[in-house]
């Protein structure tokens, strides 16, 4: 609580809202357009922090809340909370520690982190810092040696997952990002990258360099059965991040996915898309305990978390947050926002009779 309180001090934010003011004034329009943008109108994106307020809670009186376990595990991986890193790409715009401080802060939280392919540090660089379980989350490219040997990185650098991004065929425009003409500064680069000779963007000045950048790169031919050959070609359990219907959780469930993250991308694709939360229970409904089931989008509160878990997630993914930390604090920003939502979370649980994860059952919330 001490070290929350310094850092409370240096950054001036009592809650993740206040912390995206702080982090809006410290970052560059154009990289806090694209942190904090989404695809089109944006309506998704206004849906999925929307959808948790439309969700009440009934919490139950006079149980035994004098002590509270939140302690879990991910693929079985043990964390402290079931609140984990989501994977959001160059970090580096955010803090010139980018991911390195977010995996220190990770471990410290004893939870897990999420590292993007198009992170601005390598995979090598990030996991050698890691004291936590870290997943690595893939885009499969055009050219697949490119994405099998990120994947055997991975494995041979101690990552424990793969997580497998299936929404992005092709980029959503953004278009905050088109108007901003968005590109990384000179001395920052896609590291992992690297060694397969993709060091910058393409050539050209109009519109968005990052959106021709990965354009060049997607696959927009990718089926089920690539999820198959992820598997063939790695020893590590393959999650499948991206899915927003129950016949799609349960085709990844039938070509041998050990998980599913019930995602948007944080509304940067397809706009008009459901919030994650409001289509959360069909689909673990649907898989029926087959695999575990995750969701991100949207979270900003303990009570989020509740709402989550209560609708059957095995824990929940914040990504914005987290780079919100990272630009206020480096490594003491995110360790802050981790604390933070630990505290509401287990706050949350006491005043709803919750003792344990297993206390959290659907008939806690209801939907206005």
């Amino acid at each position: 609580m001490e070290n929350r309180q310094k850092v409370s001090e240096q950054i001036e934010a009592i809650n993740l809202f206040e912390l995206e003011t702080k982090a809006r004034e410290l970052l560059p329009q154009t990289a806090y357009d694209y942190y904090a943008g989404g695809a089109n109108d944006e309506i998704t994106l206004c849906e999925n922090r929307v959808a948790y307020e439309r969700i009440t809670l009934l919490p139950r009186m006079l149980v035994d809340v004098s002590e509270r376990h939140m302690g879990t595990t991910a693929l079985g991986e043990p964390v402290s909370m079931p609140i984990l890193i989501a994977p959001t790409s160059f970090q580096g715009l955010a803090h010139r520690e980018g991911e390195v401080a977010t995996v220190k802060a990770a471990g410290a939280a004893k939870t897990l982190m999420t590292l993007s392919t198009l992170s601005t540090f390598s995979i090598e660089e990030v996991m050698a810092v890691a004291t936590g379980p870290v997943w690595f989350q893939l885009y499969v490219f055009k050219d697949r040696a490119i994405s099998a040997s990120l994947v055997k990185r991975a494995e041979v650098a101690g990552c424990k997952a793969i997580v497998f991004t299936v929404d992005v065929p092709l980029l959503g425009r953004r278009e905050r990002d088109v108007r901003n003409q968005l590109n990384l500064p000179d001395d920052l680069s896609v590291k992992s990258l690297l060694p397969a000779g993709l060091q910058g963007f393409p050539d050209g000045t109009a519109g968005s360099g990052l959106a021709r950048y990965i354009a060049s790169l997607l696959d927009p031919a990718l089926t089920w059965k690539d999820i198959e050959w992820l598997a063939r070609i790695t020893k590590l359990p393959v999650l499948v991040k991206g899915i927003l219907r129950s016949d799609d959780a349960l085709l990844a469930v039938n070509h041998g996915a050990s998980g599913v993250i019930v995602s948007n991308h944080g509304a940067r694709q397809l706009d008009t898309t459901p919030a994650t939360i409001s289509i959360l229970p069909e689909i673990v409904d649907a898989v029926g305990g087959k695999v575990e089931v995750y969701v991100d989008g949207g979270i900003r509160r303990g009570t989020d978390v509740l709402k989550a878990i209560a609708c059957g997630a095995r824990a929940v993914f914040i990504g914005r947050p987290v780079l919100w930390g990272l630009a206020s604090g480096a490594e003491a920003g995110v360790r802050y926002v981790l604390e933070m939502l630990r505290q509401e979370f287990d706050l949350a649980m006491a005043l709803s009779g919750c003792p344990t994860l297993s206390s959290i059952t659907r008939d806690l919330i209801r939907r206005l």
